[in-house]
């Protein structure tokens, strides 16, 4: 496994920061009350994970696409077809509440990162993807759930 290049590193830690924001947010009451003044009630606690929560999916989706693209036959036909799963989950199962998105958020990231080890053993993505992606769902699951379950 080689290092994680820089500047991946830091554009991935920098799409973190909602996920951080959002946990810090509904813990310290401080925060919370600065934040929704300053940025907007849709900018705090859960409310912000939820929504930048399902855009990351979707993003991701993408990006198994463009992975998907490296190939051909049959396994490119199945990349495809994964690469689109994290936005219809997204779509899907965000909706029932901030407990029950937050959930499935939780779900989906983890069924992501699955998606990613896939991508992975298949020899589509850098060398560094799956340290990188094991790094940010940890941040990501750990900071939803502080929003769900704390």
């Amino acid at each position: 496994m080689s290092r994680i290049p820089p500047a991946p590193l830091i554009l991935g830690l920098a799409g973190v920061i909602p996920f951080v924001w959002g946990a810090l947010s509904t813990q310290f009451s401080s925060l919370q009350i600065w934040g929704a003044g300053h940025l907007g009630p849709r900018f705090v606690g859960p409310y912000v994970q939820l929504f930048y929560g399902s855009v990351i999916l979707s993003f991701m989706s993408g990006v198994l696409w463009g992975f998907a693209t490296k190939t051909s036959g049959m396994r490119a036909t199945t990349g495809y077809t994964l690469s689109v799963l994290p936005a219809l989950w997204a779509f899907f199962m965000t909706g029932g509440g901030p407990t029950s998105a937050g959930i499935n958020l939780i779900y989906g990231f983890a069924g992501l990162l699955l998606l990613d080890y896939a991508f992975s053993a298949w020899r589509l993505t850098p060398s560094w993807w799956m340290q990188l992606r094991l790094l940010l769902t940890s941040i990501v699951i750990a900071s939803l759930a502080v929003g769900v379950y704390l």
